[in-house]
């Protein structure tokens, strides 16, 4: 695996790429507010094994990527939206499989909406139909929808044990009916808060810049082959969001991830998310 850092203008983002160059990529999209690091190491070096070039990378605001003074993001939604063809650019890759999860399943969606020669195929995970029109879909669990009403108060940032502790309990009320497992969180939060500059600025500004959709684009013209996996327990966006994604893009595949929330696949569940992005990305 290689990190790098890749620069345009003001604006760097940290990327980091497993297997050869030369085999098919795959272009990992996390959530909101999360960096690279919930793309587990193990997870992307199984799909590089299947003979795939995977990427993971750094969201603005996230890991070692540029960041923003907290609640005054220096960039637009269009701009995280752009993110990931700028990476492929710089990195001489003409066109990706993308997979993308929560957050990064719009931002997927959006770009194989507008850069469609870029997306050889599409995966989107625990997300919801991008952009107007998804219809009369089921909201937060109560739990999940106290964290937006009634959210617990903030750490003090300049302690790294209250902000691991901090950035354990964001992902609580997120799990499904799999259960929460708290020594894989708690390793992923302490390598989430050891990499990354502002972790204040990483939890808030994804959630205040807003959103990007292009007028007139609509997912029933899209024409990548689309796989759609979803949580069967997602506490945040129920099932039903993934399913009605699965409708709105023709042709498209849905695979529902038993007892999962609202998170990338567990390792119980990566046999089964391995072999359908194996699959999904084969021969094309």
């Amino acid at each position: 695996m290689t990190e790098r850092l890749l620069t345009w203008q003001d604006v760097e983002l940290a990327v980091e790429t497993f297997g050869s160059p030369n085999d098919p990529t795959v272009l990992l999209i996390a959530g909101g507010g999360q960096s690279m690091v919930w793309w587990e190491e193990e997870f992307c070096a199984r799909l590089a094994g299947a003979g795939r070039q995977v990427i993971r990378y750094d969201h603005r605001d996230t890991g070692r990527s540029t960041s923003s003074p907290a609640g005054r993001p220096s960039y637009s939604p269009a701009d995280l939206a752009s993110d990931p063809v700028r990476i492929l650019d710089a990195l001489g890759v003409h066109q990706a499989h993308v997979v993308g999860l929560s957050m990064g399943g719009g931002i997927a969606q959006l770009v194989a909406l507008t850069q469609r020669d870029r997306v050889a195929t599409l995966t989107a995970i625990s997300t919801s139909p991008a952009g107007p029109g998804a219809g009369d879909l089921p909201g937060p669990e109560p739990a999940v929808q106290a964290t937006f009403t009634d959210p617990d108060p903030e750490p003090d940032w300049d302690d790294r044990e209250a902000v691991v502790t901090y950035r354990v309990d964001v992902e609580r009320p997120y799990a499904g009916a799999l259960g929460f497992d708290e020594d894989r969180v708690r390793r992923l939060a302490t390598l989430e808060v050891d990499r990354t500059g502002d972790m204040a600025a990483s939890l808030t500004n994804h959630f205040v810049v807003g959103d990007h959709w292009p007028e007139g684009a609509r997912l029933e013209e899209l024409t990548v082959p689309t796989l759609v996996m979803h949580g069967t327990t997602d506490p945040l966006l129920p099932v039903a969001h993934g399913e009605a994604l699965a409708r709105a893009i023709p042709g498209a595949t849905f695979v529902p991830l038993e007892g999962m929330g609202h998170q990338q696949p567990p390792p119980s569940l990566w046999d089964i998310t391995l072999a359908a992005i194996a699959r999904h990305t084969d021969g094309r």
